[in-house]
Parts: structure tokens; C-alpha cells; sequence
């Protein structure tokens, strides 16, 4: 269900109506934990690009609105990342429900903490572990599109490469070889790094789960989707979630 059980205070009105860019039917719900700090930016992307709100979903939930088509685990610290980046979240009684809409097909898509999370819940493989160099990364870099033909980058199909910002200290992608020679057999990683700069695993900025409904990405869409903000390099995976919800 929408938070009930948090502070309304959490989540004061837009200030202003969003411009809809495209017709959309698509219903999404933002994930908040405590410590997240993107959940605002990816519900304000979803509504300027849909004309819909999206439902702002409390982590002490224990159940999602009905027919959601997408669910963002948005970017932050959640827990303070407490123990590792996303493991405290990846246990909060709402995770069983979004792992449950993945497991229906629904689909998931993870920013940065949420990513961290996606790998937790194992609804994603490797995981995120510290910056090379320890230094937290925050700058906007180039993207090369390693896979244009997913539920969340068909709208990259005439692009191959964009940019998109980053913001984290835990970012690089780690896997053995075996999943990493699979993921990438099977066509599962979705965005690399141009520049890479986090010391990611062969460059990987962003991948896919087997069934193609969950998405894992460290740089941060809903910051690169809107003409006010400055750059729209992110908008398109929005744009291809409409297309495909």
C-alpha cells in the first residue's frame, strides 16, 4: 500500500505541475528508506515524464499498490549503509514485495543504493563494493549503451553512447569470472563506462537480471531528465519503461 505509516511532512506537493512529455498509462511506485536521498528526483522524473504521480512507498510496508507496472529502489544511504550498502535495506518487510512484483514480471529498476539492494536481494548478481582509489565519485560521465534492446533502453536505439551523472563510494561492480563471462554472453549488461570510474569490472555502469525486468544501474537517470536540470541523458530509460509497461 502507499506509505500510510511515515510522516506526510516526508512528502510535501510538487511545487509545481510537471510537463508531460508523453501519454502514459504506466503505474510506478518509489521505494523510501530511511536514508534514502533520491527517492524525491526519481518520483518528480517519473511525474514530469508520465503526467502521473507515483506512489511513494514506506520500507516498514508490507504491501505495494495495486497493478504497479514499475518500482524504483531509488539512490541514497539507506541505513547509513550500515554493515555494506544495501543490506540493511535489502531486509525491510516492503523488499519481499518488490521481490515478488520481480518475480511476477513486473519490473524493478534499481539507482545506485538501489542497485546495491537489487545485488542484496540476489534479484541481481556480484556486487557493489568500494571505489578503487576509496574516493568518492561524483561527476557526470560518459556512457556507452552495451544494449539497446531491453525494457529500459529500447529508447537508446538510434544512441550509442550518452551521459549520465554519478554519486556513490560503493560502486564497483564486482563478479567472478563465471558470472561475468555469463552476463555478458547472455547480453545481460546494458550500460559501460567510457571512463571507468570506479574500477567496475570490465566497465559495467549498469545490467540486467535473465528474465530482462530488473535493472541495476550506479549512474543516476532521474538527475539527467529534464532540459532544467541541464542534460536528458537519462530520460530515455524512463522513456523506454513507458514504452515497454
Amino acid at each position: 500500500m502507499p506509505c500510510q505509516t511515515c510522516p506526510a511532512a516526508l512528502f510535501p506537493p510538487f511545487n509545481s505541475k510537471p510537463t508531460q512529455l508523453i501519454e502514459s498509462l504506466m503505474k510506478s511506485a518509489v521505494i523510501v528508506f530511511p536514508g534514502s536521498n533520491c527517492d524525491r528526483d526519481a518520483a518528480r522524473a517519473l511525474e514530469r515524464l508520465t503526467g502521473k504521480p507515483a506512489a511513494m512507498v514506506w520500507h516498514k510496508d508490507t504491501a505495494l499498490p495495486e497493478g504497479l507496472d514499475l518500482v524504483v529502489l531509488p539512490g541514497g544511504f539507506s541505513y547509513g549503509d550500515y554493515l555494506r550498502s544495501g543490506a540493511m535495506a535489502a531486509k525491510s518487510p516492503v523488499v519481499r514485495e518488490v521481490i515478488a512484483h520481480a518475480e511476477r514480471g513486473g519490473l524493478v529498476l534499481g539507482i545506485c543504493n538501489g542497485f546495491q539492494v537489487l545485488t542484496e536481494t540476489r534479484l541481481l548478481p556480484g556486487a557493489l563494493a568500494r571505489n578503487a582509489g576509496l574516493k568518492f565519485a561524483c561527476k557526470e560521465v560518459p556512457l556507452a549503451i552495451a544494449n539497446a534492446n531491453t525494457s529500459f533502453t529500447s529508447a537508446y536505439r538510434d544512441q550509442r553512447e550518452t551521459e549520465i551523472p554519478i554519486a556513490h563510494g560503493d560502486g564497483r561492480f564486482v563478479a567472478d569470472e563465471d558470472t561475468l563471462n555469463r552476463i555478458e554472453g547472455e547480453g545481460r549488461v546494458v550500460f559501460r563506462y567510457l571512463d571507468n570510474p570506479n574500477g567496475s569490472a570490465r566497465d559495467i555502469a549498469g545490467l540486467i537480471n535473465d528474465r530482462g525486468n530488473v535493472m541495476g544501474m550506479m549512474p543516476h537517470p532521474e538527475r539527467a531528465s529534464d532540459p532544467v536540470l541541464g542534460r536528458t541523458g537519462g530520460a530515455a530509460v524512463f522513456q523506454s519503461l513507458m514504452e515497454a509497461a
